[in-house]
């Protein structure tokens, strides 16, 4: 495992990170639909966390960088009203707006070899 951390340099990918994707809610008001798509997430076996802290969107995507978290998922207003997600790429930066199901499409293509 030492030579795999030291090889990564901690930026684990997306298979082998221990969290796969954090979820960054913008505001408490969205607490509902966070928590609904943590449970979707977790259903599927995906290694999720939650960011629900009182703090500014930008310091918790830094946060979420600087832990090399793969995937962060921002959750506001237009997120909930549409049933999406604006999705962040660790290397790629913004990916724009998924469906919960798009994103599990998009993560099989990214990282199924066939």
């Amino acid at each position: 495992m030492g030579i795999l951390i030291e090889n990564y340099a901690g930026a684990f990918p997306y298979w082998l990170a221990p969290v796969q994707v954090k979820l960054l809610q913008v505001s408490s008001e969205f607490a509902g639909y966070t928590e609904e798509l943590a449970k979707k997430f977790r259903d599927t076996g995906i290694r999720i966390e939650v960011d629900s802290r009182d703090e500014k969107l930008g310091k918790k995507i830094r946060d979420a960088q600087m832990q090399k978290i793969p995937y962060m998922l921002v959750i506001g207003a237009r997120e909930v009203e549409e049933g999406t997600v604006a999705v962040r790429d660790r290397s790629k930066g913004d990916l724009g707006s998924m469906t919960f199901e798009g994103f599990l499409e998009h993560l099989k293509s990214e990282f199924d070899p066939l």
